[in-house]
């Protein structure tokens, strides 16, 4: 458990600066687009301080994909928990979405995070099937 603790955290040091670089390109886009005129020092700090712990657990959770014992369907259902308590929670400290509006995100959250999941499961399988298909012909071959 020590070995995961430790992986999360790395993957999360590692990670933690994304968060404020893309809420910095949000922030320009909607200034451009003439959505927000400016923030106050406190909005800027509360968004550059979350989004910094959003970007830290998001890749830190990563980490359940290593725990063996863990079939990979209850890993990834592990990881989508953890990002929409992650995210929902945060959002709603900062005020990003109305309560009322939680139902919206659920939607774009779930078939988003669905989407993603079902992409890398069809790629990592098309690479093991390609392992395999090249083992089964090496091990016909003697």
């Amino acid at each position: 458990m020590k070995k995961y603790i430790r992986q999360f955290c790395i993957r999360g040091l590692m990670w933690a600066w994304s968060g404020p670089a893309v809420t910095a390109v949000v922030w320009l886009a909607l200034q451009r687009a003439g959505v927000i005129t400016g923030l106050t020092l406190s909005q800027a700090a509360s968004g550059i301080f979350t989004t910094t712990v959003m970007a830290f657990i998001a890749a830190g959770i990563s980490v359940v994909y290593q725990i063996e014992t863990l079939p990979k369907a209850f890993a990834g259902l592990i990881q989508a928990a953890v990002l929409y308590a992650d995210y929902l929670g945060f959002y709603l400290i900062n005020g990003w979405i109305p309560v009322s509006r939680i139902w919206i995100f659920t939607l774009i959250f779930a078939g988003c995070f669905a989407v993603i999941w079902f992409a890398i499961y069809i790629t990592v399988k098309i690479k093991v099937d390609k392992v395999n298909k090249a083992m089964e012909n090496t091990s016909a071959k003697r």
